[in-house]
């Protein structure tokens, strides 16, 4: 079997064997866990809380406009980067759900702390937008910026993509 020493050095190896827990604590990991559950929702959630009716969610999407018009969770609002600072289509008395394009994606995440900065209750949707179309769920393409209040081109029926 191959081995690949990814460290040049022993010094370097040593630096991070200290940095790697070996046992963590159940107190840390209680809290991050508590703060994870309360800060985030997986997409079957999410499609669970829009059909249910759930009229405390803002669903929020954050990938480019061109990216939301392609298609989007169905009654999502878009706000790319850029727009963040105005906060328009966002609700402090709601839950805004934040997306973006996937797990590895950190737009969702970026925008979620600068919502919280203005105010706003957010949670990050885990895996983005890719985890969405993964568990094969409803996919609006954009017939309505509802931010800017604009009629668009596609079509106003929810679609599969």
């Amino acid at each position: 079997m191959l081995s690949i020493d990814l460290c040049s050095n022993q010094s370097e190896r040593s630096n991070m064997q200290e940095s790697l827990p070996r046992i963590s604590s159940p107190a840390k990991a209680k809290a991050y866990f508590e703060d994870k559950l309360a800060f985030t929702t997986g997409p079957v959630e999410l499609d669970h809380m829009i059909k249910s009716g759930n009229h405390d969610v803002i669903v929020v999407d954050v990938r480019a406009a061109e990216d939301f018009a392609k298609g989007h969770i169905p009654g999502a609002v878009n706000l790319p980067h850029g727009t963040w600072e105005n906060g328009k289509g966002l609700a402090k008395d709601k839950n805004n759900v934040v997306y973006c394009y996937s797990l590895v994606c950190h737009l969702a995440t970026k925008a979620c702390l600068a919502f919280a900065e203005q105010g706003y209750p957010v949670m990050e949707l885990e895996g983005g937008f890719d985890s969405w179309k993964a568990h094969d769920l409803d996919i609006e393409p954009e017939s309505f910026n509802r931010v800017q209040g604009q009629a668009n081109r596609g079509a106003a029926q929810r679609a599969r993509m």
